[in-house]
């Protein structure tokens, strides 16, 4: 009974907060004055000065170039810090440079708001990697992807793209950065570390030496989880006692993990001038998010029975690879909310799950719907409120219109093929690495496949997460999952953006008696069966042959 109510609580404060952050979110990005900017709208004046931004509308092609420009040459100066960090300074451990394999990896990992970690946190970067390259982009990267979710949200409403370096200096100063400085305070006050001091080294009583990892967390910590990043500042993530060190400061990632993706249905629903509209996707994803809480708290719940253990443990639930500290029905949430909102993070080991608990993260990445990351998730949530739309106005024999736009084949023709490429950057590596690299899977049969198949999965997804059991800071994995990383957040950026500059472009029809209404519950409900059937449909074959297998042999 507690840990519902514990879950409840936490999710009633997300749902408390999300109306007024998207709220807050529309002002920003409609060049509304805030509160905030007394406190940080100075920050934009000299970045613009030096940088010679000027507020100018651009294309989906402009917009998508300054896009892809911008990030390599962020990819390229941080692959080179990781690179030359045995030679810079704040490296009180002396941790040398990067394989050029791994540089290459983690450099992709942490632009594409992915932050997959073939590195232990502690042992592979220096405090000035960490706070020069690895925070810089937990910055940089979410502010990508909320800028280009408002470029689409505006050519949908019929108004310019925008500018995308306005709007990444925006996301920046006037949301990333303030609430991200506020969660930082925070966590060190609840104990995380917030130090240049090099590793402890402690005497124990048996006489043995431990060296305990410390460092600038604090500030790597708070936003980490609110953009959706994910990563680990130790390579335990948080489930380490200094990323994670207790219940409150567990229930504050959750919700930083939460505040930005479930606030964004509410800045559309602004934006778009349809407040309900918003209203509509947030509760059809809501709802697709408790579903998937309570298949993972159920079988969590119920995976020690199939093993007939003691009714003490039915009661705590299937406890293996989770934190004392937060039992399984946090522990279970947090895997949910980290997949759901693309973050990456996590508090358990994924890997321990159980057969049917694992495949829940699996299938969040996949539909990558459920709330989604920050900005890129909810383009997700409206290509496939678009594909809604298509299929009922082909049911009906209509032209299908979405804010008053018609929706035609060439806007169709770019979602299908970002539909076709999605499992393609999933399933193809996956076929290879079992067939090539089988060598380095911990475990033989479903559950290995498993292994294999969330790992390239979290890759697409740019979610992050790992299934562990893996060897995977080698050459073959380090490069493929490098290459599926970027292509999986930068085709479907780039092919979403054409199809706003497409929209932008057409002239708003008047509704009819015969429009579909995308503002009912009757949508909400064809919104959700088009996620499940389109999405859930392409990975079923690849999901049988892991979770659901491994689960079928647990059965007595």
């Amino acid at each position: 009974m507690f840990a519902v109510l514990s879950i409840a609580v936490t999710l009633g404060i997300v749902l408390l907060l999300a109306r007024p952050m998207g709220l807050y979110i529309a002002k920003v990005f409609d060049y509304e004055k805030t509160a905030l900017d007394r406190w940080f709208g100075w920050l934009e004046k000299p970045i613009y000065a030096i940088s010679g931004i000027r507020r100018q509308n651009q294309s989906w092609k402009q917009y998508a170039t300054a896009l892809l420009v911008s990030n390599a040459v962020m990819i390229l100066l941080v692959y080179l810090i990781f690179r030359l960090q045995g030679w810079l300074p704040l490296n009180p451990n002396g941790i040398g440079a990067m394989d050029a394999h791994t540089a290459f990896n983690t450099a992709i990992s942490f632009m594409t708001n992915t932050d997959l970690q073939h590195y232990s946190g502690e042992s592979g970067l220096s405090y000035f990697s960490q706070m020069v390259a690895i925070v810089f982009m937990l910055f940089a990267s979410p502010a990508t992807g909320l800028a280009v979710a408002l470029a689409f949200i505006r050519a949908l409403t019929g108004r310019p793209l925008g500018n995308f370096f306005v709007d990444w200096v925006r996301s920046i100063t006037r949301i990333l950065l303030p609430i991200a400085l506020a969660g930082a305070l925070i966590f060190i006050a609840l104990g995380v570390p917030q130090t240049l001091e090099p590793t402890e080294v402690a005497h124990t009583i048996g006489g043995g030496v431990q060296e305990i990892a410390r460092g600038p967390v604090g500030s790597f910590l708070s936003i980490k989880e609110l953009g959706n990043n994910g990563g680990g500042f130790f390579g335990a993530n948080s489930a380490h006692p200094f990323e994670n060190p207790n219940a409150i400061s567990n229930m504050l990632q959750i919700l930083l993990m939460l505040l930005v993706t479930t606030a964004l249905p509410f800045t559309y629903g602004k934006m778009s001038g349809s407040a309900k509209q918003g209203r509509v996707l947030f509760v059809s994803m809501a709802v697709l998010f408790i579903i998937m809480i309570s298949i993972s708290l159920t079988a969590e719940y119920s995976g020690n029975k199939a093993l007939n253990t003691l009714s003490i443990e039915h009661q705590q639930g299937s406890m293996e690879g989770k934190e004392v500290r937060f039992g399984t029905a946090q522990s279970s949430l947090y895997s949910v909310v980290t997949t759901a909102s693309e973050t990456g993070a996590v508090n358990t080991m994924h890997d321990t799950l159980t057969p049917i608990g694992g495949m829940v993260p699996l299938a969040n990445m996949m539909l990558n719907t459920v709330f989604g990351g920050i900005g890129v998730g909810f383009l997700n949530v409206l290509m496939y409120a678009i594909i809604a739309v298509f299929l009922s106005g082909l049911m009906v024999g209509r032209t299908p219109e979405f804010l008053g736009r018609k929706i035609e084949g060439r806007e169709m023709k770019l979602i299908a093929v970002l539909l076709v490429i999605q499992p393609l950057l999933i399933l193809v590596p996956t076929a290879a690495a079992l067939f090539t690299h089988a060598n380095t899977i911990s475990n033989p049969g479903y559950h290995g496949l498993t292994q294999v198949l969330y790992e390239y999965t979290s890759s697409a997804a740019n979610n992050g997460s790992g299934f562990e059991g893996l060897g995977d800071a080698n050459l073959f994995w380090n490069m493929t999952t490098g290459i599926v990383m970027f292509l999986g957040r930068y085709i479907s950026m780039v092919l979403l953006l054409a199809a706003a500059g497409s929209l932008a472009a057409k002239k708003a029809v008047p509704e009819t008696s015969g429009t579909f209404r995308t503002d009912s519950g009757l949508f909400g409900i064809v919104f959700a069966g088009t996620v499940l059937i389109v999405g859930a449909l392409t990975f079923f074959p690849s999901v049988v042959l892991g979770p659901v297998a491994e689960q079928l042999t647990l059965l007595p």
